[in-house]
């Protein structure tokens, strides 16, 4: 029994379906209506071994508990936004072509990136912008948004953005507001606390043995799993949901991975965008392994 997390469009998940014995089962997560509808038609083949819930992977415990579920045997994350949300300018997660201003992984939710852009104060946009994309003009961009309010496009966005920085500073390989969406994008959809939320419950709902694993494209990403799992190997306090009078120190994981295993040059040509992935991988450890 696996649990892909970050369904997207079903890709990783039929990889695990073909490889799992004969009455095993995948379950699938995504809390982006376009991605469970993908991901549907792809493993409609492996028919009951494939359940696929929309939900956000926040949820992963209730998700199991609902399915008669309590422990599985891999858990895998592949974080950030998917080529399939890229690629759809309706969803406004690209300056590659006009679009709205939105980057909801849920469209559910009510905070789109239009919200944030036009609505927020100057010195929080610039924060945002700083913490999340680590953007060394934060501060010039968000004074050049609040000046240009309101703004309602993508393009208009990155226009503004790139109108920001100087050219002499312009990112090498990278568009000038890569960053700044990468940061509204993490904003709109609380990415990297839903994230810190969710790994702890993860390693719960492994079993003995069981693996968990979580790809990386971005060094908040990647930092957050990595703290995360090493809290979790070192022992800690039980993980999120536990009452404080039950919770007790100990240690969830075994980290299988000290560095993060990336791409070699041949995946990478065969897929560019794995150019900046890394793989981290941790084992759930038995509780009388302390």
């Amino acid at each position: 029994m696996y649990v892909d997390a970050t369904l997207g469009g079903g890709g990783h998940a039929e990889a695990i379906l073909e490889r799992i014995i004969p009455g095993g089962r995948l379950i699938g997560i995504d809390r982006d209506d376009d991605a469970t509808a993908e991901a549907s038609r792809r493993l409609q083949r492996f028919g009951e071994a494939a359940v696929i819930v929309r939900e956000n992977f926040t949820a992963i415990k209730e998700v199991l508990h609902s399915l008669g579920l309590s422990q599985v045997d891999g858990i895998l994350f592949d974080l950030g936004a998917s080529s399939m949300q890229f690629e759809n300018a309706d969803r406004g997660f690209s300056f590659a072509a006009a679009g709205p201003l939105d980057m909801r992984m849920d469209r559910r939710q009510p905070v789109t990136a239009a919200e944030i852009v036009n609505r927020r104060p100057e010195e929080e946009l610039a924060g945002l912008i700083w913490r999340y994309g680590e953007e060394r003009w934060s501060r010039r961009i968000a004074r050049a948004i609040v000046r240009a309010r309101p703004l309602s496009t993508t393009t208009a966005l990155a226009e503004v953005v790139a109108g920001a920085i100087p050219r002499r500073s312009w990112p090498r390989g990278i568009h000038p507001a890569t960053r700044t969406f990468q940061a509204l994008r993490i904003a709109v959809n609380d990415e990297l606390r839903n994230l810190e939320n969710a790994i702890p419950d993860a390693a719960e709902a492994l079993r003995e043995a069981g693996r968990l694993c979580a790809i990386t494209f971005h060094s908040l990403e990647d930092r957050t799993v990595k703290h995360t799992f090493l809290r979790l190997s070192r022992g800690c306090t039980s993980p999120p949901g536990t009452s404080a009078s039950s919770s007790q120190e100990r240690r969830w994981l075994r980290i299988l991975t000290r560095k993060p295993i990336t791409p070699s040059p041949e995946e990478i040509a065969r897929n560019p965008r794995a150019r900046s992935a890394k793989l981290r991988a941790a084992e759930r450890i038995n509780e009388v392994e302390q």
